[in-house]
């Protein structure tokens, strides 16, 4: 016998939903889990492998704060996705928050991003630019209030960044580590 979902209600919603669903276990005993739930999203990091550098942003997030954690994590740029595919996403999402053109996509996979309470699912993708796709300053959506920077990062530094246990955003290590397993010679 497996796990069988019974119940499923709704605790909460706004920016986030909060469902508590109801289990009975192989042995027949019933269990209550909480989920947060808030869609599908998607996470780009574009590389220069002409410069050997990558566009990262810069924001505040308040669990992050909350937990006593840096008051701004370094991040690949990212977003829910909306009435689009994860790619158009991954697209869109570079242009606000990094003002860089991407047009071709690497897939890295698609994990779930902390499965012990969510249901967040994050397409992952590598894609190259150059300087010329550079068309603007980025920094989110005007009136979004996301406080974005950007920078572009030396892979070379970004590489010491992961060494020394710097790059605390789980999405943009995984792109971090993938692109070093794909293109070792760019860090270099």
């Amino acid at each position: 016998m497996t796990v069988e979902l019974r119940r499923v209600e709704t605790v909460y919603q706004g920016y986030v939903t909060i469902l508590a669903a109801t289990f009975t276990g192989p042995d027949g005993q019933s269990f209550r889990r909480e989920i947060e739930h808030h869609g599908r999203a998607a996470c780009v990091l574009p590389y220069d492998p002409a410069r050997k550098t990558a566009l990262l942003v810069n924001l505040p997030r308040a669990p992050v704060i909350w937990s006593g954690g840096p008051p701004e994590l370094l991040e690949a740029p990212a977003g829910m996705v909306e009435d689009e595919d994860p790619e158009e996403t991954a697209i869109r999402e570079a242009m606000e928050e990094c003002g860089v053109r991407l047009t071709r996509l690497e897939a890295v996979g698609s994990p779930y991003a902390s499965p012990g309470v969510s249901s967040e699912r994050i397409d992952l993708f590598l894609a190259a630019y150059g300087e010329a796709d550079r068309l603007g300053p980025g920094g989110g959506t005007p009136g979004g209030n996301e406080q974005i920077t950007v920078e572009e990062v030396p892979l070379a530094q970004l590489w010491t960044w992961v060494e020394q246990r710097r790059i605390e955003d789980l999405k943009s290590l995984a792109l971090i580590l993938a692109l070093r397993v794909r293109r070792p010679e760019l860090f270099g």
